[in-house]
């Protein structure tokens, strides 16, 4: 369950999160030196993939909207990374966006605490610019109904159990209406305290976890075809903020707008990655919208912060893996050959984060420290600035794709204990190995609601992504 910041350079003291005026060298609350704590650095564009304007597998992109029409900026990442094999060679066919195709990257080497290994053998790309799409529309002879969306709602409204509810408690009482037993009196579980489900070749997992009332995470996978018929698989993991008032709202509508919108997208044959970019926007409207209540629901809680969360979200899709995120949950790599290197695909929103970025700490000394998973990024009306964070990457072997919230990696943070505690066979069997997650996680104490979805990728056509 994330918390709000304690810092949000340049608004707030990162050690007293009291807010700063521009201009201040010392925090007026606690005389913090705010020399000492540099602003986070930019993000810069991620790295290209594939020819330009081609997607793998010979996937035709559409042109994009008109300059003017309100198409977002290209979606950007926090670090650069160098693309190489699983050998450490360059890749083969990456033309830099500037420049030659043997000119050497403008970004140079990979960024201190950059949280992917260039050795673990996934490609890097800079996304297509909005306005670099010199490309076809997609094949109208191509049918794209092969839509199948199934969220978190739809896995409690297909339960099949036409019998009463029997009460968990005494075994032998009705569960009423109300969710108590008309025996006993015991309250019943709820729906949403723990949740699975499946859609095609993805499954996702959610529990509330063993020491909180509620689950205030949710979930949304889905399945569909790219316009040329190319499958693709999606999953969005939100994790509602504990501060702010109605979390558990804002992560379900966040996740429900994401999906919709990622799957329409993909269908239109829109490049995923600006789907994803399109899909967070979408979230962080959805859960703005929930601001819009009457006077009368704040009459008992005035001084409540806005309701808000955070999101991540993965793609496979033709032979690509797009990763999307606000906040701290995260996406982790795992090859099925478990021989080559794991590797962390997203880089928190958090103060900790932003502590090594700036050199201030080690990743040790920062996740040590209390304030630690204080957030900087989350979707909500109180938000600061809406920056989604996107990256696109080519794996060269088959592996699984690990969706959660911090309430799995607190038990499995690095890419290496992430890969000894995902099950061998995650990729045959991706409802089980989520289930073996959430149990991990639960099993080391589930201090926080627990939710992660896996998302198998396929085994490359042989060459793509090698020397």
């Amino acid at each position: 369950m994330s918390q709000m910041p304690q810092q949000a350079a340049p608004a707030k003291c990162p050690s007293c999160a009291e807010p700063l005026e521009s201009g201040d060298l010392f925090c007026g609350a606690c005389g913090y030196d705010l020399s000492a704590v540099p602003a986070a650095p930019p993000d810069h564009p991620t790295l290209t993939m594939g020819a330009p304007g081609v997607g793998p597998s010979g996937v035709q992109w559409p042109p994009p909207e008109p300059e003017g029409s309100g198409t977002p900026a290209a979606p950007h990442l926090p670090t650069d990374l160098a693309g190489t094999d699983s050998g450490g060679k360059p890749l083969p066919g990456s033309t830099p966006a500037h420049g030659s195709p043997d000119s050497p990257s403008p970004h140079g080497s990979p960024a201190h605490g950059s949280p992917v290994s260039p050795a673990s053998g996934v490609r890097f790309d800079r996304p297509p610019e909005p306005e670099d799409y010199p490309l076809q529309a997609p094949d109208p002879r191509v049918a794209a109904s092969a839509s199948s969306t199934e969220t978190a709602e739809s896995a409690e409204n297909s339960e099949t159990a036409e019998l009463p509810k029997v009460c968990v408690a005494c075994r032998a009482g009705r569960v009423d209406d109300d969710g108590y037993c008309e025996n006993c009196g015991h309250a019943q579980p709820r729906e949403r305290d723990h949740m699975e489900q499946e859609a095609g070749p993805v499954a996702a997992v959610s529990d509330r976890g063993l020491r909180h009332h509620r689950n205030e995470d949710a979930f949304a996978v889905g399945h569909t075809a790219l316009p040329d018929g190319t499958p693709a698989s999606v999953a969005v993991v939100c994790d509602g903020v504990s501060s702010a008032t109605r979390p558990d709202e804002a992560s379900m509508a966040a996740s429900r707008a994401a999906i919709e919108s990622l799957l329409a997208a993909l269908e239109q044959g829109t490049h995923p990655q600006q789907a994803m970019h399109d899909a967070i926007v979408a979230a962080s409207q959805a859960v703005n919208a929930l601001t819009e209540e009457p006077p009368s629901a704040r009459e008992h809680a005035p001084h409540q912060n806005a309701p808000a969360c955070t999101i991540v979200g993965s793609v496979v899709a033709a032979d690509l893996l797009v990763v999307g995120w606000v906040g701290d949950s995260r996406v982790y790599w795992v090859p099925v050959d478990r021989s080559a290197p794991s590797a962390r695909l997203t880089e928190d929103d958090s103060w900790a984060a932003q502590m090594v970025a700036a050199g201030l700490m080690s990743e040790a000394e920062a996740y040590a420290d209390e304030r630690a998973h204080a957030i900087t990024g989350w979707l909500g009306a109180d938000a600061y600035e809406l920056e989604p964070h996107t990256a696109s990457f080519k794996p060269d072997r088959a592996g699984v794709v690990v969706v959660c919230t911090d309430g799995l990696w607190n038990y499995a943070e690095t890419a290496e204990e992430m890969s000894e505690v995902v099950p061998a066979d995650a990729a045959q069997r991706p409802l089980h190995a989520a289930r073996v997650l959430v149990g991990h996680a639960l099993d080391g104490g589930g201090h926080d609601n627990v939710t992660v979805a896996l998302l198998p990728f396929p085994e490359p056509p042989q060459g793509a992504g090698s020397a």
